[in-house]
């Protein structure tokens, strides 16, 4: 079928379901909700048998839902409405939710079901509950709706009014931010905790920190001691039972107002007494002869400092008695390269586009030099831009089912990008194939990653089994009889390339491409990421995506 995304944005969650229904050999275009008139003309111009609304912040036009079946993506359970489902599940402490799809009609989220899907909750950010639980639930019942969707049209099937669902869900007014305040002197530390969870992503708490508002993000428990505190990149502060800490905030009064680690948001924070670092994000664990380098940086991005502290923990790995080093990164990000929002921040932000870029490179680069150790990068989730092809850094490359990874850079302005992407992705999918896709820059699923030889395996029914049988596959590898000359093999295939073009060579070449990004003539990559950071709404689909506006498309004639 030929499926419409019509969509805000193209989300975590709208990229699964592209990658997905494109494997099941649907034919499918994506649409920003721009407004009415943009959307009735991509109607006109694709001619779709389905409209799929995975994440609207306004109703599709009537004169489209009357003349086409198009369903909503709900992120609520059956009988929830409104735009706040997912904030309210998580504040009010519910243990199960759910995806609903149903059809678009007059009051919105109030239309006929056409498939629903429940999962367990956990306690975590919006956000990750987004890219995880929500997803998954959604693909499968998007999956289940088009199932149907052959019966509907002959007459088999109906869809469920939602009167006559049994349903538990109500409607919910959007919650403010007065029903997220914070009494740091009467909530425990859970009740601080959901509420800050439940505005992740957007909008974050409202609240102030220094006599200064500011909206607060990225939140975990530590032990209360004495408070305030500093601890790396953020601060902690004290509950009714114990303490936070409070990694990001977007201030309110002055500044670009966008997302930045606490402390560079906050110069006076560094007056604060500094605390034992109750909330790192890098940790190493060892064992069976395998080192786990585990890194969590606060949505995949990664700083001049990151990147460097990041640098100093594998050195130290790679110095240690093991076989075998693993780079997990987190569990809803293995990385997605550059931190533009603390370059946009920055003083010069071309300066800081060099030193960061300078620091991933530094990484990226004593990660192929090692020679006394096999490499894996496990992607428990999703990369992307330098993230991605820092994974390929790695001599393997492992992937959690269900990750989407967007190795490319031309989005933000036309980056050319670097991490040694011009070594790495060629000799993993051949040329032609490294060619498609830095000009494509869609995303890949983990079935076609494989095939194209990005990465060499995916598996995992979730995070946890995921972790669980990379360890096992890695102390495997390090038990097999032919380790040794594995290892040898790498060495010499690395001797061999640097023979051929020293690695230095690549990043002179990569480095030439990105100063003229950073301090050419051609302002793109600042202005790009300037959009980016302070999340100006689309004016326009990007032609890659909307395939119904390319030069020559022809409407179809069914």
């Amino acid at each position: 079928m030929r499926i419409l995304l019509l969509t805000h944005t193209f989300n975590s969650l709208t990229q699964r379901l592209f990658v997905d229904l494109t494997a099941r050999e649907h034919e499918v275009s994506v649409e920003l909700d721009i407004n009415d008139s943009v959307t009735a003309e991509a109607v006109t111009l694709f001619r779709p048998h389905l409209i799929l609304a995975p994440y609207l912040r306004r109703a599709i036009p009537e004169s489209v839902w009357r003349n086409h079946v198009c369903l909503i993506v709900h992120p609520g359970i059956v009988g929830d409405r409104g735009a706040s489902a997912l904030d309210w599940a998580i504040l009010e402490g519910e243990t199960e939710w759910g995806v609903t799809v149903l059809q678009a009609e007059a009051v919105m989220d109030a239309g006929p079901i056409w498939a629903a899907e429940t999962f367990a909750m956990r306690t975590a950010t919006k956000s990750s509950l987004y890219r995880n639980e929500v997803t998954e639930a959604a693909l499968r019942a998007v999956l289940t709706a088009i199932e149907r969707l052959p019966d509907y049209h002959a007459g088999r099937w109906q869809p469920v009014p939602l009167d006559a669902a049994n349903a538990r869900g109500r409607l919910r007014q959007p919650m403010k931010q007065g029903d997220r305040a914070i009494d740091w002197e009467q909530d425990d530390t859970q009740t601080v905790l959901r509420k800050i969870n439940a505005a992740d992503g957007f909008p974050g708490v409202l609240d102030s920190l220094f006599g200064r508002p500011c909206h607060l993000y990225d939140a975990h428990a530590v032990p209360a001691r004495g408070v305030p505190g500093r601890v790396r990149m953020g601060i902690v502060r004290a509950t009714r039972d114990g303490a936070v800490w409070i990694g990001h905030v977007r201030r309110a009064d002055v500044g670009p107002g966008i997302k930045l680690p606490t402390i560079a948001a906050f110069p006076e924070a560094a007056d604060l007494p500094e605390h034992a670092d109750e909330a790192a994000d890098i940790h190493y664990e060892e064992t069976d002869g395998v080192g786990c380098l585990h890194f969590d940086f606060y949505n995949g991005a990664m700083g001049t400092a990151a990147c460097e502290r990041l640098l100093a923990a594998y050195q130290q790995a790679r110095s240690r008695p093991t076989r075998i080093i693993v780079f997990m990164g987190g569990p809803d990000f293995f990385s997605n390269g550059l931190d533009l929002n603390l370059i946009e921040a920055a003083v010069n932000p071309a300066d800081e586009s060099w030193r960061n870029i300078s620091a991933m490179d530094d990484l990226c680069q004593a990660i192929l030099e090692t020679g006394n150790h096999l490499t894996v990068s496990a992607l428990q989730g999703n990369a992307g831009a330098g993230g991605a092809f820092l994974a390929l850094a790695a001599d393997l490359v492992w992937a959690r089912n269900g990750i989407i990874l967007n190795p490319h850079y031309k989005n933000m302005g036309n980056l050319y990008g670097s991490e040694y992407w011009t070594y790495r992705l060629p000799r993993r999918v051949g040329e032609d194939e490294a060619r498609k896709i830095m000009q494509h820059r869609l995303p890949l699923g983990n079935e076609e990653a494989r095939r194209l030889g990005f990465i060499d395996a995916h598996f995992g029914r979730d995070t946890a089994d995921f972790v669980a049988q990379v360890k096992h596959r890695a102390a495997a590898l390090v038990a097999a009889p032919d380790f040794a000359e594995r290892l040898a093999a790498k060495r010499a295939r690395r001797a061999a390339d640097q023979a051929a073009k020293p690695l230095a060579q690549y990043r002179a070449e990569e480095l030439a491409h990105m100063q003229r990004n950073f301090y050419g003539f051609d302002p793109s990559y600042h202005v790009a990421r300037h959009h980016f950071v302070h999340k100006t709404p689309h004016s326009w689909t990007p032609r890659h995506l909307a395939r119904h506006r390319e030069l020559g498309w022809t409407p179809p004639q069914d």
